[in-house]
């Protein structure tokens, strides 16, 4: 979409030029009950340009066509990137409630909401908009008589389990804050983020359950709130009825609660720029960051991307795969398929639960038509086998992917044996902060390249950044890194509590963008491809994970004086975290130590960031200030030793440290040379690994369980291994 000159040869998009075009498939059209809501690619055109021209009249329709509110807005936007001050819909007024449940349970309450898809197959149940309604409201008025009010934050631990939509929706039914917090992550990482939130309500279960396993997420607030004194309630749904630690006046159960309470309570109206929720995401500086959303805008990101990306319609069956403890879940379980009232899927299982045709056995039980999943759950049942899609998925018309650019060869058999050449694929680009999808095809319309998440949603205008001069790079055919030029209305509106930290992170980097982080080109035909993180950041499975908050816990570690964590390519999940760690002087590398740093990181953090290998070094390599070069350690593993670039920074002396040494150039290339040995002698993935309930990838998914499943060190490379004096480094696979 981009126009524009570029003086010096442009570097090519190599992949635009290997892959094939994929036009809407004729099938998506014959099936379709009503059409899409724009007519072709020449209307998306049409529109796309009066929404970067004229934004203001764009947006200002698009509100009040798709959102309720109670008092009408006079002005659509005001605000820069400059001064970090946007705001969209002033002095309008609604309520995230209302828009989601009310406006559809009052025409229509015996219409399915929620289908609920439990982690037994044979258990499960369905919600009535009607129905929804009635519980969100019970929940509200519980905790409104707990003395929750408007502007209040309440946090959510809970499963994905239908109790977890009534209680986003319950909060922004009284204009409470909704903070989620992952039900994977420990209990200090919960504590952390119920601290920065000063929530004084939380609410959770029982135990959860996920692909046969129980997890105990009352047990893990407990732990938690023994530093969180301000918590005078716990609110608790019984998930699976098993006796749990109680403390009576904090601790209340759930159905004894909303029993007390009527059936109905009138939603409370608020500011278009009044906070909706929070949601805390990895950043490179290690403390999460409490994103927060304003309610119009963000709802109206949702609302935009659920009708025009995915093509939602009145009758939809919508399922996506993502937990609502990130913000896939969030704008696409919750907010994007209520606010246009079709049903959404809440599934509490696995893609491997309690086989590998599980996600297949609810597309064809619900007749779900648009289905979105993170490639690493494709990655996973793609090397699983054909054999296990025995099914018809004839009602599918779209196939969405999300968190991280997906290869060609898993697009390719996405399109061909899960969607049976019928289903037109969306690969989206989006988000914490975006709130919503912001490059992504849209769905019926947009013809598609395996691997690039295609053009500009609505007001998105990208640019691509040459990192070195801070210039934009026009013209087609370019590569740097990707930003935004004008305003949106679903972007985050500060970090909470932090306001420097957000325009330091997303708006001064490049006066007058909005960074994303990411690296992306744009190819001949201005279609986008990402590239991944430019910061130090580690995208697993579409997570999001902070290296400095890894190597903050590995150093909580009393054995441990240095430690760096780099991510690194992985087929199944997209990244992969990658630790090195320097001990202590006196300190000897033993197996418990190892498990030891692995289960610091496991309750620091949560399982799904407990790393996939671990290399115990005499010392890091550094620059002479003493910096840690984690472009060396990154280059060495993917494979690049020979091309590690400018090391003229790094230390040549030895600068002794208590308990540890700087790295030099020659143990740079040291690690190099055993990096390569062992690559040699370590067997292919597909030799290593045999497809079952106990695979990695599997339990990975899982997130609970982390990654206790992985490969143990090879016979070959134990035997290499243990053959050569092991001063310098050791490397440790568990």
């Amino acid at each position: 979409m981009a126009n524009g000159s570029y003086s010096d040869p442009p570097a090519q998009v190599h992949e635009a030029h290997e892959v094939d075009t994929f036009h809407v498939p004729q099938a998506f059209h014959d099936k379709h009950p009503t059409g899409t809501h724009i007519k072709d690619i020449n209307e998306y055109k049409k529109l796309y340009d009066e929404s970067i021209r004229s934004p203001d009249t764009f947006w200002a329709r698009m509100a009040r066509e798709l959102l309720t509110f109670d008092k009408d807005f006079q002005t659509t936007h005001h605000g820069s990137f400059e001064n970090g001050d946007n705001a969209w819909f002033v002095e309008g007024r609604l309520n995230a409630s209302y828009n989601c449940v009310d406006r559809h349970a009052l025409k229509n309450p015996d219409k399915v909401a929620i289908i609920y898809e439990a982690d037994e197959p044979n258990e499960g149940r369905q919600i009535t908009y009607g129905e929804l309604m009635r519980e969100v409201s019970r929940v509200a008025w519980t905790l409104k008589e707990r003395g929750v009010k408007k502007g209040d934050t309440v946090g959510i631990y809970l499963p994905m389990i239908p109790e977890a939509v009534i209680a986003f929706l319950a909060c922004s039914r009284i204009g409470a804050v909704h903070s989620v917090v992952f039900a994977g992550f420990s209990s200090d990482s919960l504590r952390d983020r119920v601290l920065d939130a000063s929530s004084k309500v939380v609410i959770t279960s029982d135990e959860g359950k996920r692909g046969g396993k129980v997890i105990g997420t009352k047990k893990i607030v407990d732990e938690a709130m023994k530093q969180c004194p301000d918590v005078h309630t716990v609110l608790v749904y019984k998930r699976t009825g098993a006796e749990v630690p109680w403390t009576e006046g904090r601790d209340i159960w759930w159905h004894e609660e909303v029993e007390k309470y009527p059936n109905y309570l009138a939603p409370e109206p608020v500011s278009s720029e009044d906070p909706l929720f929070l949601l805390y995401t990895s950043g490179s500086t290690g403390k999460p960051k409490g994103v927060m959303h304003t309610t119009a805008g963000y709802l109206l990101g949702a609302a935009m991307t659920g009708k025009y990306v995915f093509d939602i319609h009145d009758d939809d069956r919508y399922f996506c795969g993502g937990d609502v403890g990130w913000i896939t879940g969030h704008t696409y379980v919750v907010y994007a398929p209520l606010l246009l009232g079709c049903a959404t899927v809440v599934f509490e299982s696995t893609p491997a639960y309690p086989n590998f045709s599980r996600y297949w056995d609810v597309i064809d039980k619900y007749d779900v038509t648009q289905f979105y999943v993170a490639p690493t759950a494709l990655r996973l049942l793609k090397r699983a086998g054909d054999e296990h899609i025995h099914h018809k998925m004839h009602s599918l018309r779209i196939l969405g992917s999300v968190g991280e650019p997906i290869a060609a060869e898993v697009w390719k058999w996405y399109f061909e044996s899960v969607g049976k050449e019928e289903a037109h694929i969306c690969d989206t680009y989006w988000q914490t902060e975006t709130g919503s999808n912001v490059i992504t095809p849209l769905g019926g319309i947009t013809p598609t390249k395996p691997g690039s998440a295609s053009l500009p949603f609505f007001g998105i205008e990208p640019a691509i950044i040459d990192p070195v001069s801070g210039e934009e790079i026009l013209g087609n055919d370019v590569e740097g890194v990707l930003a935004f030029k004008q305003p949106w209305p679903s972007m985050a509106r500060t970090v909470w509590g932090a306001h420097k930290r957000y325009m330091d992170t997303y708006l001064n980097v490049y006066k007058g963008y909005y960074f994303t982080g990411d690296g992306a080109g744009r190819d001949h035909d201005g279609y986008y491809w990402i590239r991944g993180r430019v910061d130090d950041v580690v995208n697993v499975s579409g997570h999001r994970l902070s290296t400095a908050e890894i190597e903050a816990a590995l150093l909580e570690h009393s054995s441990v004086a240095e430690a760096a964590v780099v991510g690194i390519a992985d087929e199944l999940t997209g990244q992969a975290v990658n630790a090195f760690v320097a001990l202590k002087e006196g300190n000897e590398t033993t197996d418990q130590i190892r498990k030891d740093l692995t289960m610091q990181v496991r309750k620091s953090i949560g399982p799904f960031a407990a790393p996939k290998a671990v290399f115990v070094v005499e010392d890091l390599p550094k620059t002479r200030s003493g910096k840690i070069m984690r472009r060396i350690l990154r280059k060495i593993l993917s494979g690049e030793e020979d091309s590690l670039g400018d090391t003229s920074t790094v230390s040549t002396e030895p600068l002794t440290i208590p308990g540890q040494t700087i790295l030099t150039i020659s143990s740079c290339r040291t690690l190099a040379l055993w990096t390569r040995l062992l690559r040699l002698f370590t067997p292919p993935a597909s030799k290593r690994h045999t497809i079952d309930d106990n695979d990695m990838g599997a339990k990975f998914l899982m997130n609970y369980e982390g990654l206790d499943g992985r490969d143990s060190l090879s016979v070959q490379q134990a035997i290499f291994l243990f053959s050569f004096p092991l001063s310098f480094p050791l490397f440790v696979q568990f």
